[in-house]
């Protein structure tokens, strides 16, 4: 396939890149390269390199920042996925959604036919991005969550999961929230699911693409511990306790069973950290 990765130099965009090269042809855009919020720009490129399938991994991350910056939130992750739906000319597009699209205060893990109910601006501009990815003809939106892992040459992994490693490895004690559940999950079993559904043509929709399991960040780090052997030693916080401009889930679940009933099951969070973890130079 002659796939297109915009968003090619973020934490995901590498790894889906590093993936898709082994098999297929890929072109990889950064920003630079292609400013996906600009719709003509997104025209031109596409009619030149004419994809058979586009990867979306760009977006505006800043999930604070979104509250006071709605705007530059919409045109990240709402406008720019509508310019690219726009330009496909029958390639399948691949575009990935966050568990920030639920309001976590469910009990049970979250299934694609949940009704979303964003809590945040940034929640908000996401699921805007999930509409206008699905008016595409053939479009897999894959909801992502907790990431974490570092594609070979790419830039330090950065995110919750690295930063905890990070300060644990460094003697440090960082702060971990006792009552956020999530499914972390490593970018490159992420990426080796986005093609499986690709090669063997899976039905399009709305998939949750997450490792397998849940825990809290307070369990992410005492496994982190486990596996690294090294003291647990910690800040135990709540949400509660702590004043962040954006809302976050306190619950946020995501089911993968949809996705292993298409022929892709996925490894358990812990197998994910093991492997990642293992994979760190001796020193940090």
């Amino acid at each position: 396939m002659r796939i297109v990765v915009v968003g090619a130099k973020g934490q995901l965009g590498a790894a889906v890149v590093h993936a898709a090269r082994q098999r297929h042809e890929v072109i990889a855009l950064d920003r630079a390269a292609l400013d996906i919020g600009d719709a003509a720009a997104v025209r031109a490129r596409f009619a030149e390199l004419k994809p058979e399938v586009v990867i979306n991994c760009a977006a505006y991350n800043a999930v604070d920042a979104a509250e006071t910056h709605a705007l530059d939130a919409m045109r990240g992750n709402a406008i720019a996925v509508r310019n690219l739906v726009r330009a496909l000319d029958g390639a399948v597009l691949v575009h990935y959604g966050t568990d920030f699209v639920f309001d976590g205060q469910g009990s049970r893990p979250y299934v694609e036919t949940d009704a979303p109910n964003p809590r945040s601006v940034y929640g908000m501009s996401k699921l805007m991005g999930e509409w206008f990815a699905l008016d595409a003809p053939r479009a897999y939106v894959l909801r992502v969550e907790s990431l974490f892992g570092q594609a070979p040459g790419a830039a330090p992994a950065k995110g919750s999961v690295a930063g905890i490693v990070n300060m644990m490895r460094a003697g440090q004690t960082p702060k971990v929230f006792a009552d956020r559940t999530v499914t972390p999950t490593a970018i490159g079993d992420c990426a080796a699911a986005t093609l499986r559904l690709l090669e063997t043509q899976a039905p399009t929709g709305v998939y949750h693409c997450v490792n397998s399991g849940w825990c809290t960040w307070l369990g992410l780090a005492q496994e982190v511990a486990r596996i690294l052997d090294l003291p647990e030693r910690f800040e135990v916080i709540r949400l509660a306790d702590v004043n962040l401009p954006a809302a976050r889930p306190l619950y946020c679940v995501l089911s993968n069973e949809k996705l292993a009933a298409a022929g892709v099951p996925m490894p358990t969070w812990q197998e994910a950290l093991r492997d990642y973890l293992q994979g760190l130079p001796q020193e940090a």
